[in-house]
């Protein structure tokens, strides 16, 4: 009963928090503090703005909304700014109360109208709510008899002298006597307008805020501010434009959400940034010659306007998709933004939509590779042959005259990943050795299915040798035939390449294998979304039963650890669960942390792709001792990769990273893993594994992570860790939850 009362309780909380820093696109808790500390500096408008929060999330709580839309705030901060607006407006009383109820109500619904109009496009609705609720509300007030115009704002100083004695008065006139020049004092004032606060001290405080919560968000709003300044000199429109109702704040919300929240930082967000500008300049201008009519004020309308129109146009690039780059998942970060999507483009193939791994078994070597020299040409040019070679590099046993002579002859071709048999050519006959047959020219062929776009053709396989039907379903290595010598095929060997359409004959894409082991004269490499090149011996990840069962995490699955940290009387039971979300994605949950480490099993191999809590936790250091793993033992294998800089590096020691980080990159986070020795070579059950994470400032390493692993017998028995100036050891135990 009280777990649940403490979960209602925090989704309560953190609904209200971030409905103050969602304005800003943050879910920033300190950052929120700092805005609702601006907010009373009116106290009945600061008032009127808890109210609203309150009365919206608890309604969306009643009516049965998304409860993650309400914890993060999506559907308080509209009611937010109408309440703040309306309580700088009218006096506090019963009657403005109630009307601010209601108002809060009709924001709110009109936010989740609007989350299904314009979300089926892809788009945010921004404050687009606020606008409709503020204007509509001001509109009808005019017939409200019963709601008086406030007065407080005509005498600043007595009211700051109410809310903060002389101190604070003196702090506004200091504030006030320091040379700032006016673009400094007209931006600060912009920030604070955005709450209905005009002073430089609140404006200051919000400054502060975004500071705090992204240094690439307080760039972005400069760079708006500034921007803008610049273009009204430019074309000698009236500067004090900009400070009529402080409207300039426009700029600076515009820059935010074009420049790195609802677009990747980069080079081309802040270029658009800057283009952007002009173009909210005419709708500031336009916009408030229209409203001022029915005495109204634009607000954040530009802002709205521009944000949506360039995040809607992105949709219809066929080309240039990084110039800029839209977010796709979101991390309410400018920053986490571009080092997450900088880590996945470091760590895979962000083109690859499905995983595939070699269609066979063992070591083949490849005759021929995407261009090739007799095919492979034009349409085509992106596919492999593939034969099974000796020690000496020969292809074949004997005189080399029978197709029986050759090694791949006979041999198992396999399903590169799971799908659907679309095609099957079957009934030609294989050739003699030197012969071709151009009328037939794919000889034997099968067509996989994995999805819409990706399908994958082996040819040139053996007639009658087909173990599965069109329309059967493959999982990812089942026996799909035999490797022959159908088709323009003058010996045995094994076509493969990947195309977008499912017609035996279609041209082939460009499309990498995801994970093989290549066997060179230096000795043995991971490559990980790559393409073969001729010669290259390469095979799938052999895997080792216990390094197998020892990674292979499943939904369920308890592990349990003894640690000891520091001395033998700091010890701890470490209880893992193994669970899924709702999104079908695996994570392993520290419940004594409150901690999730998101992961990856394929294909021999276990990567770590995600973590949330605490970096104290004992789940923490195994996501970073374990982040990438091979299934497979390998003496002289190192595997390599590189963490995201946030979930490894200080926040201390990434702010100067974070200013730059679009334009350059000088932390780096990297892992590598090795095999050390395997005691059992008979049962291959027992083996010594290390790891070692680093955070480098360019050669300078500022930070180590070393790890030592036991696998015996499927388990990861025991664990030395040396971080922080200390050791942990950590031993497995049967589990007792």
């Amino acid at each position: 009963m009280n777990k649940h009362i403490n979960i209602h309780f925090t989704s309560l909380t953190d609904s209200i928090t971030n409905s103050y820093s969602q304005v800003f696109f943050s879910k920033s808790k300190l950052f929120a503090f700092l805005i609702i500390i601006v907010t009373f500096f009116d106290f009945y408008a600061g008032l009127s703005g808890l109210i609203a929060v309150l009365t919206s999330n608890l309604a969306a709580f009643s009516i049965g909304f998304n409860r993650q839309n309400i914890r993060n705030g999506f559907y308080g901060f509209n009611s937010l700014l109408v309440a703040l607006g309306l309580g700088m407006y009218y006096e506090f009383n019963a009657e403005f109360i109630l009307v601010l109820l209601f108002a809060s109500l009709f924001t709110l619904l009109v936010s989740v109208m609007l989350e299904g109009v314009i979300g089926k496009y892809g788009l945010p609705y921004l404050s687009i709510p606020f606008l409709f609720g503020i204007w509509l509300v001001l509109l009808a007030a005019r017939e409200y008899t019963s709601l008086e115009i406030s007065q407080r704002g005509v005498y600043t100083l007595n009211e700051m002298y109410a809310l903060g004695g002389k101190s604070l008065v003196d702090l506004h006139e200091w504030l006030y006597s320091l040379p700032f020049p006016d673009i400094v004092v007209l931006y600060f004032r912009s920030l604070g307008a955005i709450f209905f606060q005009y002073h430089l001290f609140p404006g200051i405080i919000i400054a502060i805020g975004v500071l705090i919560y992204s240094r690439q968000a307080f760039l972005l709003s400069i760079l708006g501010f500034a921007s803008a300044w610049i273009f009204y000199l430019s074309i000698g429109a009236d500067i004090n434009a900009l400070s009529y109702s402080y409207i300039g704040f426009n700029f600076i919300l515009t820059a935010i959400a074009i420049g790195g929240f609802f677009v990747i930082p980069s080079k081309w967000s802040y270029l658009w940034v800057i283009l952007l500008t002009p173009l909210t300049s005419f709708l500031i201008t336009s916009t408030s010659g229209m409203f001022a009519a029915s005495q109204l004020s634009i607000y954040s309308l530009p802002f709205n306007l521009v944000v949506l129109m360039f995040l809607y146009i992105l949709k219809f690039r066929e080309r240039h998709y990084r110039k800029p780059e839209a977010v796709t998942i979101q991390h309410f970060s400018p920053e986490m933004n571009f080092y997450t999507k900088d880590n996945y483009r470091r760590r895979f193939d962000e083109n690859v939509s499905i995983n595939l791994t070699l269609p066979f078994w063992g070591e083949w070597t490849v005759t021929q590779a995407h261009e090739g020299e007799h095919t492979h040409k034009k349409d085509y040019k992106h596919a492999w042959d593939f034969e099974i070679t000796d020690e000496d590099g020969i292809y074949h046993s004997g005189s080399g005259l029978e197709t029986e002579d050759f090694y791949c002859f006979n041999k198992p071709a396999l399903a590169p990943a799971d799908g659907w048999v679309d095609e099957i050519l079957d009934g030609v006959e294989d050739n003699a050795i030197g012969e071709v047959n151009l009328d037939q020219n794919w000889g034997n062929t099968i067509v996989i299915k994995h999805t819409e776009k990706i399908y994958t053709k082996l040819s040139h396989l053996k007639k009658d040798s087909f173990k599965v039907e069109k329309g059967d379903f493959v999982k990812r290595g089942d026996v799909l035939a035999l490797c022959g010598n159908s088709g323009r095929s003058p010996r045995p060997h094994l076509h493969f390449q990947v195309q977008a359409d499912p017609y035996i004959g279609s041209p082939t894409i460009d499309y990498p294998f995801a994970f093989y082991i290549i066997r060179e004269h230096k000795g043995i490499a991971l490559e990980s979304y790559s393409r073969p090149l001729k010669n290259d011996n390469v095979s799938n990840i052999e895997k080792n039963d216990s390094l197998q069962d020892a990674f292979h995490f499943v939904p369920g699955q308890k592990i349990q650890f003894r640690v000891i940290a520091g001395n033998m009387e700091d010890e701890s039971v470490i209880r893992l669960c193994v669970k899924i979300d709702p999104y079908n994605n695996t994570y392993i949950h520290e419940e004594s942390g409150n901690s999730k480490a998101w992961f990856r099993t394929e294909a021999g191999m276990m990567y770590f792709t995600h973590f949330e809590g605490d970096k104290k936790s004992f789940l923490y250091l195994l996501f970073l001792g374990l982040y990438r793993t091979v299934s497979g033992y390998y003496q002289e294998l190192k595997v390599h990769d590189e963490f995201t800089l946030s979930m490894i590096s200080s926040k201390a020691g990434m702010i100067l990273q974070d200013f730059i980080a679009p334009f350059y990159t000088f932390l780096h986070a990297t892992y590598e893993l090795e095999y050390l020795k395997l005691e059992d070579e008979l049962s291959g059950s027992k083996i010594e594994m290390q790891s070692v994470a680093r955070v480098r400032s360019g050669k300078r390493v500022k930070k180590t992570f070393e790890f030592r692993f036991t696998i015996d017998k499927g388990n990861i028995t025991r664990i030395h860790i040396k971080a922080r100036n200390s050791n942990i050891e950590a031993t497995w135990e049967e589990p007792d939850f």
